[in-house]
């Protein structure tokens, strides 16, 4: 068997699953689908947030700067974005199932060496750890990019029109459950030493890549069932007759698309940063632990999970389908616990609160914006062509904010002596001045823009 006809889409299973029986086998294997495909997704997360956790001990220990890390953030981020882009459209193409779980069975064999890199560090010279990192994290990011798009096109292949929307919300929550878990998980284990918590990220890989395996189906048909259309009742359109290479063509030439693209990459600049570097401003900034700084950020995915649940349901229902409206009330909230966040003291509690308002309003405004508003505009079987624009705008705008932040962060720092010892003392007002802009920007972008785009439908 090729290598292309291993990873191709599924054919029509020659053996056809009894009239009477095709509700409940449709039922069950669709909920199997959907539940492998969002814990795993989750589990994508903790083999690509370890580093995330480990950024001060990786500093403390001299092993990489604040920039060199910047640099390795943007490795994965890079190539994560050229990745996400491709593989969103070759996965239109694939057996979800194989591919998924590919990618993130790679990315725990890559968490496994950077724990064994790690461990040999005092042996090997400063420039061979900081290349080693960046390459095996660069590796990372290709790999990582074959989860997002299989997830999605999951949903279009196993659900209906009138329920993908509610189940886009839940899936959505795959990522902050993986950072839910990185951060007590990995933030507990670090005190035994950060080499450990890659271990651990290695482990949830394995996890991940055989719930795939054991629970994804690829299609409906090759398990003997009706295509989605047919079980469902929806009339196929003209737009869904057409190849899938002509409608990913259309994708490409849609204004909207490129608008959300734009709007999603100064959404991930904000995203990212406190992903990325959240943890390391509490510790500095507001004098928190690592477990303390880590749990912090932990209870605060809790509440981007609540928002993005509620995305849906608040723009179906409450705002009866207007995207406008929670796009602008959650980017001002957003805007706004950023600010308090950043330039607001206060202890362990005030800063659970302020990043958790900050990641709930984060949660809606990601779902509507990178979510709800690119499906609206989308025809179904061109979903993971939609993916890859916008991944790729994304993940190269957190690139860049990682590689800037990073040496905004290093650039205003100041070693001092303090009682005798040497002491690093941040500035984070510049760098927390450039996330702050970059809200502001995420949500302005399709609100101004939002008439256009859905003109450009008709």
């Amino acid at each position: 068997m090729s290598l292309f006809s291993f990873y191709r889409i599924s054919k029509p299973s020659a053996e056809k699953v009894p009239a009477e029986n095709v509700a409940s086998t449709y039922k069950s294997l669709r909920r199997k689908t959907f539940w492998g495909v969002t814990a795993a997704y989750s589990l994508y997360y903790v083999c690509r947030m370890s580093i995330s956790v480990f950024k001060q001990p990786l500093i403390d220990e001299g092993v990489l700067s604040a920039g060199e890390l910047g640099l390795v953030g943007s490795a994965f981020l890079f190539v994560y974005a050229v990745g996400k882009f491709l593989n969103g459209f070759i996965a239109d193409y694939c057996n979800i199932r194989r591919f998924m779980a590919t990618g993130l069975f790679v990315s725990s064999i890559v968490n496994l060496l950077m724990a064994a890199l790690g461990f040999c560090h005092s042996m090997l010279p400063s420039l061979v750890i900081f290349l080693g990192f960046a390459i095996l994290w660069g590796l990372n990011g290709l790999v990582q990019s074959m989860g997002s798009a299989p997830g999605v096109i999951s949903l279009s292949r196993w659900f209906p029109l009138s329920k993908r929307g509610s189940y886009y919300s839940l899936f959505s929550t795959s990522p902050d459950l993986g950072k839910f878990f990185s951060y007590i998980v990995l933030g507990s284990v670090g005190v035994l030493g950060w080499q450990f918590g890659f271990l651990v990220a290695a482990v949830a890989g394995v996890i991940g890549a055989t719930l795939i395996l054991i629970l994804v189906s690829d299609t409906p048909e090759s398990k003997g069932l009706p295509s989605v259309q047919e079980l469902s009742g929806e009339t196929l359109t003209k737009t869904d007759k057409k190849p899938t290479k002509d409608l990913q063509k259309m994708v490409l030439r849609h204004p909207g698309v490129w608008v959300i693209a734009l709007s999603s990459a100064f959404l991930y600049i904000t995203k990212n940063a406190v992903d990325s570097w959240g943890v390391l401003f509490l510790q500095e900034a507001r004098g928190l632990s690592l477990g303390q700084a880590s749990q912090a950020l932990a209870y605060s995915v809790a509440f981007s999970i609540v928002g993005t649940l509620l995305a849906g349901w608040l723009s179906d229902k409450v705002f009866r389908g207007d995207r406008i409206k929670p796009a602008l009330i959650s980017g001002i909230m957003c805007t706004a616990s950023l600010v308090l966040f950043l330039f607001v003291g206060g202890g362990f509690a005030l800063n659970i609160f302020y990043v958790s308002l900050f990641s709930f309003s984060m949660g809606v405004l990601y779902c509507v914006v990178a979510g709800l508003m690119a499906v609206d505009i989308v025809p179904r079987k061109a979903t993971g062509a939609a993916l890859g624009v916008v991944g790729i705008s994304s993940y190269i705008a957190a690139g860049l904010q990682d590689i800037t932040s990073g040496y905004l962060i290093q650039y205003n720092t100041t070693t001092v002596d303090i009682a005798g010892e040497m002491t690093n003392v941040y500035d984070f007002g510049p760098v927390s001045w450039f996330w702050i802009v970059a809200s502001v920007i995420s949500y302005i972008l399709p609100i101004l823009n939002w008439k256009k785009m859905k003109q450009a439908l008709e």
